[in-house]
């Protein structure tokens, strides 16, 4: 095996789409960086505008996964060349569900925002920041989590 041989697992056999773990990682890091930028900005027009900027942004990644996001084309573009091929990979699913919980706690910082609810739009961006805060300081993925939780708690109760 030479050091150009990747190590990733292949794709299981039902055609699960597998993602290298580090790209949502880093999409958690700008996500990151918006939401906190709402968050100092305040509840205003300027705050409501980076949490919409942040709710389109996750559309992609809530529709068809973490890969058809802005952040997983600077990931690949930009940062992935300059890593060693990921030791493993994960299926799409759970970061997929993750980006529909950010699509909606953005779209209720915005709504909530957008009707002067400072309380509503603090609570839900703030929501935003922790989770993306968790996932890209500590690689933990609370929507994932909460995905895998479900599907457990599913599996025993079929």
């Amino acid at each position: 095996m030479t050091s150009d041989t990747p190590t990733t697992k292949p794709a299981p056999a039902s055609g699960d789409l597998q993602i290298d773990p580090r790209g949502p990682r880093f999409g958690a890091a700008i996500t990151l960086v918006l939401a906190i930028a709402a968050l100092v900005v305040g509840a205003n027009v300027v705050g409501v505008v980076i949490m919409a900027v942040l709710a389109l942004m996750f559309v992609p990644g809530a529709v068809v996964g973490p890969q058809a996001t802005l952040q997983a084309a600077l990931f690949k573009r930009f940062v992935r060349p300059k890593l060693a091929p990921p030791s493993e990979t994960e299926s799409f699913r759970a970061p997929r569900f993750a980006q529909q919980v950010g699509l909606a706690f953005s779209i209720l910082a915005v709504v909530f925002g957008a009707l002067g609810s400072g309380v509503g739009f603090f609570i839900f961006a703030g929501f935003v920041a922790v989770a993306s805060f968790l996932n890209a300081v500590f690689n933990f993925c609370l929507g994932c989590e909460i995905y895998l939780l479900t599907k457990r708690l599913s599996s025993r109760n079929a």
